[in-house]
């Protein structure tokens, strides 16, 4: 009798000590050894959302759902809007904006409508490991409507850019549902590169707002210089696998526990559970390129559901961005501890950092070092690219050196006085994946 007491009491205290880690789990323990962000890094992600919002307008010039400071975009500027009606269910509605202040062309992408069945029919069309890509697995619906995408309106941004000449740069933004396509839309771009035009890879940016998980590790850390994902604190999609079943079963778990707690708020922790739970944080942004323990947890959280939502996201990303001029602006006594061309140097060592990581956590398919830029056959023997030089390096996480002889071999070869020449005809990766 006592042993079966004593292995009750095993059992409670484990229970009660899950149950206490669960509830007192916050988003502030994902990026907690992240470094804060810049205001120059942060400053196109308001802007980006307000781009993604101008999507659920039917015409801007008398806008119905503003945001609070407005669009703050000439509605001139916009050179396409398509309607579910136009893409037939096979992407989310988007907009084309040529931004000229910034020297941006954007294609923004709206979020799932729970009233669309054929939003659900992208969600569901995946299975794990269906659809490989690059090296890496992605999700099979969202790369479908991706390719759609690109083969729908890639003349039109390729002449875009054409006409508005080399300074101009392609951002693609999405929300949601739209952050999948987007996302996947821009590994694509970044291995097809002619489809606009032969744009450098430096002139690609993706931001995915509230992203939804769509591609496997390997792929997430090799682009991780040209995708950059948007997180609100509590949101529950970047934490929950893809399937739309493991969508709502988030959500359902996630109100539970909410409800469970708001129970519990009348009891002792109501003042812990009010300050802690259903409150908002001040605005405080970080950024890193996590390898592991990225976001493996759903946060009990009343925001859980209301942090996915563009609105709040672009309220909050405004607000933190006002907070971080306002303290670069200020009165400074000494210079900045990480100058601006140091951090770029910076986000450049911890991307190869992440690479070799995720080659030391023996990820599939994982690489030391991002795909080298496509070569020009301009009659100029070009020198090694940054990514060339990395792959020189010895990988300090796997404990051996990378075979710089093989991509010697690859791309040059001996000429008669013994100089290495560059190899105009190597052959470029093939994937599984037709672009007209």
């Amino acid at each position: 009798m006592s042993l079966c007491c004593g292995v009750e009491c095993v059992v409670i205290i484990g229970f009660a000590r899950w149950v206490w880690k669960r509830c007192a789990y916050i988003s502030g323990n994902d990026s907690a050894n992240w470094t804060l962000a810049a205001p120059g890094e942060f400053e196109p992600i308001p802007r980006m959302c307000r781009l993604i919002l101008a999507v659920y307008e039917k015409d801007l010039h008398n806008p119905q759902f503003s945001p609070q400071h407005g669009y703050r975009l000439n509605p001139d500027w916009v050179i396409k809007r398509v309607t579910y009606e136009q893409t037939q269910g096979r992407a989310p509605p988007y907009l084309i904006y040529t931004d000229h202040e910034h020297k941006e062309i954007v294609l923004a992408v709206r979020g799932l409508n729970l009233y669309k069945e054929s939003d659900y029919k992208t969600l569901l069309d995946n299975r794990l490991g269906m659809q490989m890509f690059d090296g890496g697995f992605v999700h099979h619906g969202l790369l479908k409507s991706a390719v759609w995408l690109l083969n729908a309106e890639g003349e039109t941004l390729k002449r875009l850019l054409e006409e508005s000449g080399k300074e101009y740069g392609m951002v693609f933004a999405g929300h949601s549902l739209g952050s999948g396509v987007v996302a996947l839309l821009t590994v694509i771009v970044a291995n097809h590169r002619d489809k606009l035009g032969g744009i450098p890879r430096e002139k690609i940016r993706c931001y995915a707002m509230a992203p939804a998980r769509c591609m496997s590790l390997n792929l997430a850390v090799k682009y991780a210089d040209v995708i950059h994902s948007v997180i609100l604190q509590d949101d529950f999609l970047p934490r929950t696998a893809t399937p739309l079943e493991d969508v709502f079963k988030s959500i359902f778990w996630c109100w539970s526990f909410v409800q469970l707690a708001l129970l519990v708020a009348f009891g002792l922790f109501e003042r812990y559970l009010h300050s802690r739970r259903c409150g908002r944080f001040p605005p405080e942004v970080r950024t890193a390129i996590p390898v592991d323990g990225r976001f493996e947890h759903i946060v009990l959280s009343c925001n859980a559901t209301s942090d996915h939502g563009i609105i709040w996201i672009e309220r909050e990303s405004e607000k933190a961005l006002q907070k971080m001029k306002e303290i670069d602006s200020g009165t400074i006594t000494t210079p900045p501890k990480v100058q601006k061309l140091e951090r770029m140097r910076t986000f450049e060592q911890e991307h190869r950092d992440a690479l070799e990581r995720a080659v030391s956590l023996n990820i599939p398919h994982a690489v030391t070092t991002p795909d080298v830029e496509p070569l020009k056959d301009n009659g100029t023997e070009p020198s090694l690219s940054e990514g060339d030089q990395s792959s020189q390096t010895e990988s300090t996480s796997t404990g051996r050196k990378t075979n710089l002889d093989e991509v010697v071999k690859k791309r040059f070869k001996k000429s008669k006085s013994g100089n290495l020449v560059l190899n105009k005809y190597v052959s470029a990766p093939n994937h599984n994946i037709s672009i007209d």
